[in-house]
């Protein structure tokens, strides 16, 4: 616990140097040193529990994906996929279309307006 604290005051003191126009620079309350040596030990099981759940869905997520790669041999996904690009494609260059038909006019109808 007072090596928890000596970092602690360590932090604040070199954080307190810092110039006030260092981004850097924090606003941390003089009350967080004196919580630090109660608190860790709650952060210390935090990180470590959300440290074996991510691995624990990373390992279900492999299992998961390589069961889906062996079972579908549809590639639902692939045609899912283009047609939303197209979709969204398809709306984007009517969208810029009209863009350029309203500054420059239309040009196709109209070749001598350049």
């Amino acid at each position: 616990m007072l090596l928890i604290f000596a970092c602690a005051v360590y932090a604040y003191r070199i954080n307190a140097k810092r110039p006030s126009d260092d981004p850097k620079k924090k606003d941390f309350h003089l009350g967080a040193i004196f919580l630090a040596p109660f608190t860790w030990p709650f952060f210390l099981f935090a990180f470590v529990f959300i440290f074996v759940i991510r691995a624990l869905f990373y390992g279900v997520f492999l299992i998961l994906f390589t069961i889906a790669l062996v079972a579908i041999r549809k590639p639902f996904l692939f045609l899912w996929l283009d047609r939303i690009a197209t979709y969204i494609g398809n709306r984007l260059l009517e969208a810029n279309t009209l863009l350029i038909r309203i500054a420059f006019g239309d040009w196709e109808r109209d070749p001598q307006a350049i």
